[in-house]
């Protein structure tokens, strides 16, 4: 039976929905395409006609799983303003309800490792969604500089993305707690002593 195009484009959000969660909570090269196949209730074949191979699924999945990332902390950046979007993020990054669904969060500290072993493609896709998310994060960060305000986005991200990695993987909930709070603090404090940030590119 022939699929409209409103169920067809239905598909292949419910593929790239359940493929992004999986590759987060399992990583890539230990998700198979029976696993995606499984969760949503398609064949092989209608998966496949979407995308065509497994390395496919994972590069759009990579896209779909930083523009969701991406549209949170546009949402927290309006509802904050300008002067607090940094740490409004750093706060919802760096907690326990993020800490605890990897399959809704961040792809930098759920797949970095595993996007590293991955095929060419797949890891264009994530160096091209982490430009864009470091260009947002850049507009919110303190400073006057351009230059230095990238750099601090690096670092920023880097150290965010750590944290989350290491609370993760811990076994004692306490330390895992803990190196949310400092780490967030931390962050929070230097770039206070930078002053406000006087413009914020990717902020409407």
């Amino acid at each position: 039976m022939r699929v409209s195009k409103e169920k067809a484009a239905e598909n292949r959000q419910d593929i790239l929905t359940a493929a992004a969660r999986l590759f987060r909570e399992q990583g890539v090269s230990a998700t198979g395409v029976d696993s995606i196949t499984k969760d949503v209730s398609l064949t092989h074949g209608a998966v496949y006609s979407h995308f065509g191979s497994k390395e496919a699924i994972a590069a759009e999945a990579i896209h779909f799983a930083f523009q969701g990332s991406q549209r949170l902390w546009q949402r927290l950046a309006e509802r904050k303003g300008a002067k607090k979007a940094f740490p409004a993020i750093v706060a919802k990054y760096l907690s326990r309800e993020h800490r605890d669904s990897p399959g809704q969060g961040c792809v930098v500290a759920a797949l970095g490792a595993d996007v590293a072993r991955q095929p060419q493609s797949v890891r264009e896709a994530f160096t091209e969604e982490f430009k864009d998310a470091l260009e947002f994060l850049a507009g919110v960060m303190p400073g006057e500089d351009p230059s230095r305000r990238y750099e601090d986005a690096i670092a920023a991200f880097a150290s965010m993305a750590g944290a989350l990695t290491l609370a993760r993987a811990v076994n004692d909930e306490t330390l895992s707690d803990r190196i949310l709070h400092i780490t967030a603090k931390r962050m929070i404090q230097r770039t206070n002593v930078r002053g406000p940030a006087r413009r914020t590119k990717g902020i409407h």
